[in-house]
């Protein structure tokens, strides 16, 4: 049997765009002459809906448009993602589905039965489970179908066990010989690899082909990397999809592998990765352009080179705003940089702006030192001008702080913070580093970041002879402590005791986290590729007095 595995980039709330996509996927996949053709989960609304689902007309539309692409779709099964009504006398209204279409018509209709409730996933808070498995009789084969989460369950893999119910194992005591599971799978650093294996497991360890089509795309914070597979029932990988594209690959149960390549680095995923986000939020969200403020500085420079590569240098407008503090040689590489890249530069002095608020405010300061306040004023005026020129082109602000500054609040309210979108936001200062020094690395000659950039100490700029580690651990020990509270939950001890760091020091970090969750409440959306980005995925208080 051949089983398409269409990868598809949605958007939440188009149906038509959406419906166009699958029906023209559907038409390649009859063409290569697959019997069976799967999208991935919620392919005909979108994913996530969030509390869409709570609208009546949102269900209604989706059911409709159901009915109606059951009718377009060329003469192939297509197991399809959507939401319905659940039919429950009880519990939540919704269901997040898997419907088999063939011949103009629901054969199959399944309802996910495992629903994710950590991380940025809610879905019990909107969906009623499903509570039985369905498999369908086609040719040779009887197909299992399953939804993302179904999968993330089996004893074999997991140490540790979410839920009491295994729909996979469920799904082949019912009689299935091939696992079919359509997802919305988020990226994050290694979790290409780990669903892989995770996979295979399913396959070797319970001797059933296993395939698998994943959501590819941005939406909102997250990002889908497709990655689609297929194991036969020795574990072997005998599909395999692109990753951050569009893409459909067959998998043929007693034929030969298709495989298409797969990132040659998790670095070079991470960047695939902020690329596709930024160009389909920018896209989705009905922007063109984009408008990055350039300080000659790491984390500029790294997201203006992945704008420009995401979005076209065309697209993308580059702002110096030198201050009294800023030096020659950050804005030299600020120049540069927009150069290398080809994109359009400008530069709008901060300096009489400046001084016109320390005399207006001068009265009402007195004799009290400014220090940090006079640092914010020159941070809000750049974030003034930025969004000045968004309102005047359209274009989009992207916000250039990285998830290290964001943990401590090194970073200005309304401020460095301004913008649509916090495109590093997730990445850690350590790795902004890495993904400069990997993007300059694949070209030939120096790169687009200019090498000042890179060596040169980091610093805001807002005071004379001002470095990051006035205030700040160096960022390798920084991000060492971030990691272990954020993304492993390990209080201060553990993380003094295992990184062999001074216990204070490691108090005084998790302080700066905690006080400043007001400001990440304030943040742009940012694109999310580690285990545990702040935003939805971690819900924290603002007024907190919890100590560990």
């Amino acid at each position: 049997m051949k089983i398409a595995l269409a990868q598809i980039n949605t958007t939440v709330g188009d149906f038509a765009g959406n419906t166009a996509r699958i029906i023209e996927f559907a038409r390649r996949a009859h063409e290569l002459g697959a019997h069976v053709v799967m999208f991935p989960e919620l392919a005909l609304c979108g994913y996530p809906p969030r509390d869409l689902v709570e609208r009546p007309a949102f269900l209604d539309r989706c059911e409709r448009e159901l009915a109606q692409l059951a009718r377009q779709l060329p003469p192939i099964p297509a197991i399809v993602g959507y939401v319905r009504r659940s039919g429950a006398k009880q519990g939540k209204s919704a269901a997040d589905a898997a419907a088999l279409l063939s011949g103009g018509r629901v054969a199959l209709d399944y309802t996910k039965i495992l629903l994710p409730f950590y991380d940025v996933f809610d879905e019990s808070r909107y969906f009623e489970p499903g509570e039985a498995a369905a498999v369908y009789a086609l040719q040779e084969e009887r197909l299992g179908v399953t939804i993302c989460e179904d999968a993330w369950n089996d004893k074999n893999f997991w140490k540790r066990r979410l839920y009491p119910q295994d729909p996979v194992e469920e799904t082949l005591r019912a009689g299935a010989t091939v696992v079919l599971n359509i997802a919305a799978s988020p990226y994050t650093q290694g979790k290409i690899r780990l669903r892989q294996e995770m996979l295979r497991t399913i396959a070797r360890e319970r001797r059933a082909a296993v395939a698998y089509v994943n959501l590819v795309g941005g939406n909102d914070g997250l990002i889908f990397d497709g990655s689609s597979c297929a194991f036969n029932a020795r574990g072997e990988l005998c599909a395999r999809a692109n990753s951050f594209a569009e893409d459909l690959v067959i998998f043929d149960t007693s034929g030969p592998a298709d495989l298409h390549p797969e990132p040659a680095s998790e670095i070079g995923a991470v960047s695939q990765a902020l690329e596709l986000g930024a160009r389909d939020y920018v896209a989705k969200c009905g922007f063109r352009k984009a408008i990055v403020g350039l300080s000659g500085g790491i984390d500029s420079s790294l997201v203006s080179t992945l704008a420009a590569r995401a979005l076209g240098p065309e697209n993308v407008h580059g702002v110096s705003m030198p201050g009294p503090y800023s030096s020659r040689g950050s804005q030299e590489d600020a120049e540069a940089l927009a150069r290398n890249l080809g994109i359009d530069y400008r530069t709008v002095p901060i300096g009489p702006i400046f001084e016109s608020y320390r005399a207006a405010l001068e009265s009402a300061f007195g004799r009290a030192p400014c220090g940090v306040t006079e640092e914010n004023i020159q941070a809000r005026i750049r974030g003034n001008i930025l969004m000045a020129l968004s309102n005047q082109s359209g274009a989009l602000v992207l916000s250039t702080g990285n998830k290290s500054e964001l943990a401590v609040g090194y970073c200005t309210l309304y401020g460095d913070m301004a913008g649509g979108l916090a495109m590093i936001a997730d990445v850690p200062k350590t790795l902004v580093y890495e993904l400069a020094r990997y993007i300059n690395g694949q070209g030939q000659g120096s790169g687009p970041i200019p090498e000042a950039c890179l060596t040169k100490p980091p610093s805001a700029e807002l005071r004379p002879n001002q470095t990051d580690q006035d205030t700040l651990p160096p960022y390798d020990v920084l991000d060492a402590i971030l990691r272990s509270y954020i993304e492993e939950n390990l209080d201060a001890r553990e993380i003094a005791t295992r990184l062999n760091f001074d216990l204070d020091l490691v108090r005084q970090i998790i302080d700066r986290v905690t006080r400043a969750e007001y400001k990440r409440q304030q943040a742009a959306p940012a694109l999310k590729v580690t285990a545990k980005a702040f935003g939805t995925g971690r819900r924290l208080p603002i007024a907190n007095k919890f100590v560990e």
